[in-house]
């Protein structure tokens, strides 16, 4: 198996805690509920194959699940693959979006939500989209995530933490789309803009691409409001999500994409 980015592997494991991050803020709620409305309106009916490559501990293959798929996670991550092994409604395996033990032509839908980000070289990227193609059936979906170039930006904005300091440490991920391990932050990734993103989808060979934004320009709010005004807050949030999705003036604004493409 390709190795990890050894910062990546010791911040899912040691750092951050992947199983509730959904949940856990308004933000993680309006992402998860803009997914999985985005994902159903372009996946096949109940009964097809899913493979979630990068799926953690089963935050997604958990309700696809339940609606009747057949999924296998994948994820590098070994402590992500035993805590979703526990879960016992679908398979979870460790292994790397760049190099799939699945045989081609295999599954009808392959989700990336996580492996674009967390691969900084353009080729390792390419590559895991390759494979993507490569395991899915003809016809077949594949759905990838990737975070915006501006996500930390309006997010240091509506902390009320951007200084002329700050801004210039913004100044080298704004340019190259390379978020570098922080003891305090985020772990290394990449940034895309929405163009780019769907670049990478036709560079890859995949047609009938759309490029959607998922959270909307209210994500940076809910992500800082209190918990007591999230159920009044996410409602129209959702709302305003769904109006602006493909308005490339302010695709921008959401935290992440979601790329969906046919193999």
């Amino acid at each position: 198996m390709v190795e990890l980015d050894p910062l990546v592997r010791a911040f899912y494991a040691e750092r951050y805690v992947e199983d509730d991050r959904l949940v856990r803020s308004g933000h993680g709620q309006l992402e998860f509920l803009r997914t999985q409305e985005l994902v159903r309106r372009y996946l096949p009916g109940p009964g097809a194959t899913v493979l979630d490559v990068g799926g953690a501990t089963g935050v997604h293959a958990r309700w696809l699940a339940s609606d009747g798929y057949a999924v296998t996670l994948v994820d590098p991550v070994e402590e992500h693959v035993a805590k979703a092994a526990e879960v016992g409604t679908f398979a979870a395996m460790r292994g790397d979006a760049r190099q799939l033990e699945q045989a081609d032509d295999s599954v009808d839908v392959t989700l990336l939500f996580g492996p674009l980000y967390h691969l900084l070289e353009a080729a390792d990227r390419a590559q895991a989209l390759a494979e993507a193609r490569r395991v899915t059936k003809t016809g077949g979906l594949v759905v990838a995530a990737g975070i915006s170039r501006y996500a930390g930006l309006l997010e240091y904005g509506t902390k009320g933490l951007l200084s002329e300091e700050s801004v210039q440490g913004f100044a080298d991920s704004l340019a190259t789309g390379r978020n570098y391990d922080e003891p305090d932050g985020f772990t290394n990734a990449y940034f895309h803009h929405v163009d780019e993103l769907r670049g990478e989808f036709e560079q890859a060979g995949f047609s009938n691409i759309d490029v959607l934004g998922v959270e909307g320009p209210a994500a940076a709010t809910l992500e800082h409001s209190a918990p007591e005004d999230i159920p009044r807050l996410l409602p129209s949030a959702l709302v305003l999500a769904r109006l602006l999705e493909n308005d490339h003036r302010v695709m921008s604004a959401s935290f992440h994409f979601l790329a969906f493409g046919r193999a």
